[in-house]
C-alpha cells in the first residue's frame, strides 16, 4: 500500500507542475502573439503602395516613376498641358458609364434605351482611348531609346492585377 501510495503522491505532484508548465508556456506563447500583433498595428512603417488613384494623373505619375527622370518630366509636363482635354474626355466616359447604370435601372426597363446608351458609352471610351493612345504616341517619339524600353518593359494593368500590385480600371 506504501507503494501505491507513493506512486499516487508522486504522480499526483508530476500532475501539478505538468498543470502549471503547461499554463506558463501558454501564456507565454499569447503574449508573443499579443505583442506581436500589437506591432503591426501600431508600426509606424508605410503603407505599401496601392493603386486607389485611379485618375489619369496617378497613372501618368506611375509611368513616370518608371522612367528616367528627362523622359519623366516630360511626360509630366505634356500631361499638365493636356489635362483639361483628357481628364474631359475621360468624364464624359464616366458620364456614358452612369447613364448605362441609369438604363438599366429604369422602371419600366427599355431595351432599346439601353441599347442606345450602350452605344454612346462605346464611342465616348474610343475618344478616350484614342486621345490617351495618342498621346502615348507622341510622348514615345519624344523619349529616349531608355525611356522607351522602360515604357515597353511596364506591366500591363491585367498583369499587375494578376501579381496583385495594381488594380484595373
Amino acid at each position: 500500500m506504501t507503494f501505491m501510495g507513493l506512486t499516487l503522491r508522486g504522480s499526483e505532484g508530476s500532475s501539478r507542475w505538468l498543470l502549471l508548465s503547461s499554463l506558463a508556456l501558454n501564456l507565454f506563447f499569447i503574449g508573443i502573439g499579443g505583442a506581436l500583433l500589437m506591432q503591426s498595428y501600431g508600426s509606424d512603417a508605410p503603407a505599401p503602395p496601392t493603386a486607389s488613384d485611379r485618375s489619369v494623373a496617378g497613372r501618368i505619375a506611375r509611368i513616370a516613376a518608371t522612367l528616367p527622370r528627362e523622359d519623366a518630366d516630360r511626360l509630366q509636363a505634356a500631361y499638365q498641358a493636356r489635362r483639361d482635354e483628357i481628364d474631359g474626355t475621360r468624364a464624359a466616359y464616366r458620364e456614358r458609364q452612369d447613364a448605362v447604370r441609369a438604363a438599366l435601372r429604369a422602371q419600366p426597363f427599355d431595351v432599346e434605351a439601353l441599347k442606345a446608351t450602350m452605344t454612346e458609352m462605346r464611342a465616348a471610351r474610343q475618344i478616350f482611348d484614342r486621345l490617351i493612345h495618342d498621346f502615348f504616341a507622341q510622348q514615345a517619339s519624344e523619349m529616349s531609346p531608355t525611356g522607351r524600353q522602360k515604357l515597353a518593359d511596364r506591366p500591363s494593368s491585367r498583369r499587375e492585377t494578376e501579381t496583385g500590385q495594381q488594380s484595373r480600371n
